[in-house]
């Protein structure tokens, strides 16, 4: 078995690893008082943030074959559509 066959046997989710209910906004994100998303914008000026969302697009629009799969086209849509509304 190659190296990367291996990488994804290991990544590969078993019964016991019932997947999050919301992958793209999990809670850990939503328990405070601002959203990190929102943290990161108040942070950067307009381009700086827009390039922040589209550098998550090419990052998970480039991992999702070797990844995360399904999940990480539906990252890298999340982003997208936000870029979209910032703009």
């Amino acid at each position: 078995m190659s190296a990367m066959e291996k990488y994804k046997e290991w990544q590969s989710p078993t019964k016991d690893d019932a997947p999050k209910a919301d992958a793209i906004n999990p809670s850990h994100y939503k328990d405070t008082e601002i959203q990190f998303i929102d943290a990161v914008k108040a942070a950067m000026t307009d381009q700086q943030f827009q390039g922040f969302l589209r550098g998550n697009v090419i990052k998970y629009l480039w991992r999702y074959e070797n990844k995360g799969g399904k999940q990480d086209l539906k990252k890298a849509e999340w982003y997208l559509k936000r870029l979209i509304e910032e703009l």
